[in-house]
């Protein structure tokens, strides 16, 4: 029988709100909104946090809205097919920088945010003095059933189910001493590069390429699938698959162990504060990741297809950790909250509904079952057309979800998920 534990209120760091739901590990409780670079407000919020969201789950829509517009969609990236295509035009140069952007970067930082919501859960549950991690397993196993839910039904790449299996370990790790959550760590970052060394070395010398390539060797049966298929045999395409797609997080298991323990160690620093002290955390943040990720990041490109797994997996992380440093300078530099930072915040606070939205809208815009614009348009006009769509897309998103609040305290999903929960 396990063990609960109690927590000590002398093992806390910052403000967290006091909602108990799964629902803060994506979106922290509804509050008050307040300056975009105040540390907290009545609420409960930290409202930095809101945006840094918003931008991550706009952000890894960067690099999944290529799966849903190449031929073949979630198939063709098990091919290879749908990688950026070098600079060999000026629409290439754009997609390639585009993506560059984007790939691993966001998802790297909604990672990290991930695992400072976890934090505020804890220190939530601490000042209410219920025994951790108590009724958060059942939480987190019910995010891992969102997980599911939306892979079969919606989009193969979901990174609910690693989320939720990986914060049944770490919730774990936060009842034990800072010591003992820093040497699991920098274990599971050190494993996690040693991985990836050996898998692009083994891919270098195997001839494989490392990532999508722009080869276009995916099964016509595939690419007729999305363009024509019906959506039962895209469901029964993603369960005969399932093994090979659910992959990526079983190999990056170490990275996202990392980053949730570096996501609590940063708010318990105080990074995501506008005192003085998490300025200066921003600004470290800043000179440190982008100074050594965004290098990184270049000699992965210049290696070519062989250094995927080192740009996405190993260079990518470090980006997104100057990506918190970049967007907290900017919003310090906010002094009052424009409709661009009240609709970054606005999908920040329904995180988890519209990440699933903005794969169920490019679902129905680009495959067969719904306008089959990835089939109609082609190569015509790409990558200006995806982008558009890119585009489009947080533009609801960000429009709606700030409609949504005004009349709602939370996301639609984040409400059946509190109700479901409670009872």
């Amino acid at each position: 029988m396990q063990r609960a534990f109690i927590i000590r209120h002398d093992d806390r760091g910052g403000n967290g709100p006091d909602d108990g739901d799964m629902t803060e590990t994506l979106s922290t409780q509804a509050g008050s909104s307040g300056a975009p670079g105040a540390s907290g407000t009545p609420g409960g919020r930290l409202a930095l946090l809101d945006v840094l969201r918003g931008t991550a789950v706009l952000g890894t829509l960067m690099t999944n809205v290529w799966v849903f517009t190449t031929p073949g969609a979630e198939g063709a990236i098990l091919r290879g097919a749908g990688g950026a295509p070098g600079f060999t035009s000026p629409s290439d140069g754009a997609e390639t920088l585009f993506r560059l952007l984007a790939d691993g970067k966001f998802l790297s930082m909604l990672t990290i945010l991930f695992g400072v919501g976890l934090a505020i859960q804890f220190d939530s549950a601490a000042r209410r003095g219920p025994p951790w991690p108590g009724t958060y397993r059942g939480r987190a196993l019910f995010l891992l059933a969102e997980g599911t839910v939306h892979f079969v039904l919606v989009f193969a790449w979901d990174v609910l189910m690693g989320y939720a299996v990986t914060a049944l370990l770490v919730a774990r790790l936060l009842t034990r001493s800072d010591r003992a959550r820093r040497r699991v760590m920098w274990w599971a970052g050190g494993l996690h590069l040693l991985l990836m060394g050996g898998l692009t070395a083994a891919l270098v010398a195997s001839g494989e390429q490392g990532g999508a390539g722009t080869g276009g060797n995916v099964p016509r049966r595939v690419v007729e699938l999305y363009a024509h298929g019906g959506y039962p045999d895209q469901i029964a395409f993603r369960l005969e698959n399932a093994v090979a797609l659910r992959l990526e997080p079983v190999l990056s298991f170490g990275l996202l162990v990392f980053l949730f323990l570096l996501g609590v160690r940063l708010y318990r620093a105080g990074a995501f504060g506008a005192g003085t002290a998490g300025r200066r955390s921003r600004a470290r943040m800043l000179r440190w990741g982008l100074g050594l990720g965004v290098p990184l990041t270049a000699l992965s490109v210049l290696a070519g297809p062989d250094g995927f797994l080192l740009g996405r997996y190993c260079a990518a992380p470090l980006v997104a950790v100057g990506y918190i440093g970049l967007i907290g300078a900017a919003v310090d530099r906010v002094r009052r909250e424009g409709w661009f930072t009240k609709g970054l915040t606005s999908v920040g606070r329904t995180a988890l509904s519209a990440y699933v939205l903005q794969n169920v809208l490019c679902v129905l815009v680009s495959y067969g079952i719904g306008l089959g614009l990835a089939e109609r348009l082609g190569e015509s006009g790409r990558p200006w057309w995806v982008m558009a769509l890119w585009a489009a897309v947080c533009a609801v998103l960000m429009g709606g979800s700030a409609l949504w609040l005004r009349r709602f305290p939370r996301g639609p999903l984040e409400s059946v998920q509190s109700r479901v929960l409670r009872r």
